[in-house]
């Protein structure tokens, strides 16, 4: 199966992709982790884009298009896979559905995850990151002081520098503004399902998986 999965930023699209990618069998390919990942190793498109990331832009399209031809390449592509950050703008999509009919590829479902905007707000300003482990916590729902070590390995837990109030909220206006109209792209093409992403994890997985099987069946 061939999916995409959208929502604003820390509606839990990630979490829900990690799952479905184990239940599925598929790879999640992230955007977000590739580009963190370039920008840790100083590569030159790391560094391209790390100043729109620190900002809470939208990374410019060719350095987006150009990373993503080189995942979709790989075998286990072939077999299906969810994306996850990719396509955010029209342009995007565009690319995205020439790439996919060279590689004689199309799309299943494009599932849009929805929550309210002070919700986000509330979850990622108490979303920390283990720098040692790289595992993601919450000060909210995992019970942890501000100052506390990462319960997995003890590592330095760090908060990331668009996880702040003001880069959160400028992040969710480029989201509207950007990514809203490839929603209605993919309504157009009457393969997009939509998700309530309120609730516990679980909560949220029975619904997406529920939805895909009435889908398909």
């Amino acid at each position: 199966m061939r999916l995409i999965f959208f929502g604003p930023p820390g509606v839990g699209k990630g979490t829900q992709a990690q799952i479905v990618s184990r239940k599925l069998g598929i790879p999640h390919i992230s955007t977000g982790d590739i580009l963190r990942n370039e920008v840790k190793n100083k590569t030159p498109l790391g560094l391209k884009a790390k100043s729109y990331m620190d900002e809470g832009t939208l990374v410019p399209d060719e350095i987006i298009i150009e990373m993503m031809k080189n995942r979709l390449s790989e075998s286990d592509c072939s077999v299906g896979f969810i994306l996850d950050g990719f396509p955010r703008t029209l342009p995007q999509a565009q690319s995205l559905d020439r790439m996919l009919s060279e590689l004689e590829l199309s799309l299943d479902y494009a599932v849009n995850f929805e929550i309210s905007e002070e919700e986000i707000v509330k979850r990622l300003t108490n979303r920390r990151v283990c720098s040692k482990c790289n595992s993601i916590f919450n000060l909210l729902i995992d019970q942890l002081e501000d100052n506390a070590r990462c319960p997995r390995c003890g590592g330095e837990l760090y908060q990331r520098s668009d996880d702040r109030s003001e880069v959160i909220r400028r992040r969710l206006e480029v989201y509207h503004e950007a990514t809203r109209p490839v929603l209605d792209y993919y309504k157009e093409k009457k393969i997009l399902l939509t998700v309530d992403a309120n609730g516990s994890v679980k909560e949220v997985t029975n619904r997406l998986l529920s939805l895909l099987n009435s889908s398909t069946s």
